[in-house]
């Protein structure tokens, strides 16, 4: 370990995140809804979460190309053949808030965060819409899934072959593939990092379109479970305007 990083349940983070994340613990309940949330060019909504801010820049960088090598799809297709997952996470704003709780993911299009108080917040997608609720407030805002990066890390496969992969980065112990699609998100882009040796997602990153990033860190992740329904419902009964959106 390195004087500028501290490991995190085998997750690398810098001191300076880090720290900045402590100092602005006071916010985090705001974090979660702009993490998964923000405008798109055409007055949709276009989902969050991201790393400490320097991923979605340094992939474009240095020792990245555009469709990665076989060996980057072979992580790609692994990630793509877990259906579900569950485990906890922690997750860091564009302003070092920091929040965690529990998630579930099932493919394609499902994923619940549970956070943990005095946090209030929820996020479900159902596979069409991804909700975020303050459960506090009794008030739940609605976005359409397709609209968001969310929809690429839970589509049923990632192609890295096709025209949402913006950069592919390999390294020894992190590879680094980030998605996007101009036409549908704008700028707004979603990073996935992955050990190299195991395949396992260790974070995912959602640039906005103003540029800023929300983290997500997984761990404790455990594959092949089995979800009751009512784990992903959203509740549109409590969503004005939505009734459409229930069947």
């Amino acid at each position: 370990m390195t004087n500028s990083e501290l490991y995190f349940n085998g997750f690398s983070l810098t001191r300076r995140h880090l720290l900045g994340a402590m100092g602005l613990a006071a916010v985090s309940i705001a974090a979660p809804a702009n993490a998964f949330a923000q405008a798109a060019p055409d007055g949709s909504a276009v989902a969050p979460a991201a790393p400490d801010g320097s991923a979605a820049t340094q992939t474009a960088a240095r020792g990245s190309t555009a469709g990665g090598s076989a060996a980057a799809q072979a992580i790609a297709d692994h990630f793509s053949g877990v259906a579900t997952m569950q485990g906890e996470f922690v997750q860091f704003g564009p302003r070092g808030e920091q929040t965690g709780g529990k998630f579930y993911i099932q493919r394609p299009g499902k994923l619940r965060f549970n956070y943990d108080n005095p946090s209030p917040i929820r996020v479900i997608s159902d596979g069409r819409n991804v909700a975020v609720g303050n459960l506090k407030l009794k008030t739940w805002s609605l976005y359409p899934l397709s609209k968001t990066p969310l929809s690429l890390l839970l589509a049923r496969r990632i192609d890295l072959s096709d025209g949402s992969v913006k950069s592919v980065k390999e390294e020894s112990d992190l590879t680094t593939i980030a998605l996007g699609n101009r036409t549908i998100f704008g700028s707004s882009t979603i990073t996935m990092m992955f050990d190299p040796k195991t395949y396992d997602l260790r974070q995912w990153t959602i640039t906005d379109n103003q540029g800023k990033n929300t983290s997500v860190m997984v761990f404790n992740v455990k594959t092949g479970a089995q979800f009751d329904d009512k784990v992903f419902r959203v509740p549109y009964e409590s969503i004005q305007g939505t009734a459409a959106s229930r069947d």
